[in-house]
């Protein structure tokens, strides 16, 4: 049995840079990922299956799921490689077309558990190249640290260090489209990410930095549901929280927070006032 971890993502500033004669948008984004996880489970088997359980596991269809793409795509780029099937068994802990990658981890999960099973060494370069052609957030998910990306998110350059920090996450489960967003988008060439402090390494010195920085899908994805943008003001407002935002296209909203006690005690309060959202609290994932 090979198992591999699938988690959040979340963009802590994401800016659209410019748009591409083939309509791709070119973003620039500082990424992080979360201790909460979609997890995936894989053995050998007669043929080819994918299991889908666990709370959201009622939003997502097994002939079109990212995690059947990337099988699909790995025997395609190293066929034969894989003797007989592969029996994968995904729990869906993650709310779906939320703004944190979660289809997109767990493509990545997949091609990491393919590689392993494989018993032989794949070049990062090579998998990368497959993640990219399986959606703009693979390849990123598939480094899973902190990181700068660039292009439509084909270019990923891990950071050398990041602070220790805890993030709570709150979903009204409104999924949002992301094209819907985009199309609202007023503005397709804003200004880059200002230069990161190197080395990143104290949560004050990445507290500057945000607040010279934006998502700029924020503001059309309030249009669409408007309660991220009263989700933004109010965890923003709670005790310990140094930044609150939404991730990617939402309608996710996260908070940064420096402890953990601080990150649960805000999580805790959240559930209180909002029982029907989905409500979590976890430290972010070291660039180790």
């Amino acid at each position: 049995m090979f198992f591999e971890s699938a988690p959040a993502k979340i963009n802590l500033a994401l800016h659209v840079v410019g748009r591409r004669p083939d309509r791709y948008h070119e973003l620039e984004s500082l990424v992080v990922f979360a201790d909460l996880c979609d997890e995936l489970e894989a053995d050998a088997a007669p043929a080819d299956r994918l299991t889908i359980e666990g709370p959201f596991a009622g939003a997502l269809g097994g002939e079109t799921n990212l995690v059947t793409r990337a099988v699909t795509a790995f025997r395609q780029r190293w066929p034969g490689l894989l003797d007989g099937g592969v029996a994968l068994r995904l729990r869906k802990n993650l709310p779906v077309a939320a703004g944190l990658g979660g289809g997109s981890a767990d493509a990545a999960a997949t091609l990491r558990l393919l590689a392993a099973m494989a018993g032989v060494p794949l070049p990062l370069t090579d998998l990368m190249d497959v993640a990219a052609g399986l959606g703009a957030d693979v390849p990123m998910c598939l480094v899973g640290r902190p990181a700068v990306v660039t292009g439509i998110g084909e270019r990923v350059a891990p950071l050398a260090a990041f602070p220790a920090l805890h993030v709570v996450l709150v979903n009204p489960l409104v999924p949002l489209v992301t094209a819907e967003v985009f199309r609202r988008l007023e503005s397709h060439r804003n200004t880059v990410l200002p230069r990161l402090p190197d080395p990143l390494t104290r949560p004050a010195q990445l507290g500057i930095w945000l607040a010279e920085t934006r998502n700029d899908l924020e503001p059309p994805a309030i249009e669409l549901v408007p309660a991220i943008g009263r989700l933004v003001g109010e965890l923003g407002g709670l005790s310990g929280c140094m930044l609150a935002r939404m991730s990617g296209s939402g309608a996710t909203v996260f908070g940064l927070f420096g402890s953990g006690a601080a990150a649960h005690q805000a999580a805790h309060d959240l559930r209180s006032r909002h029982p029907d959202y989905w409500v979590a609290a976890a430290p972010l994932r070291s660039n180790d």
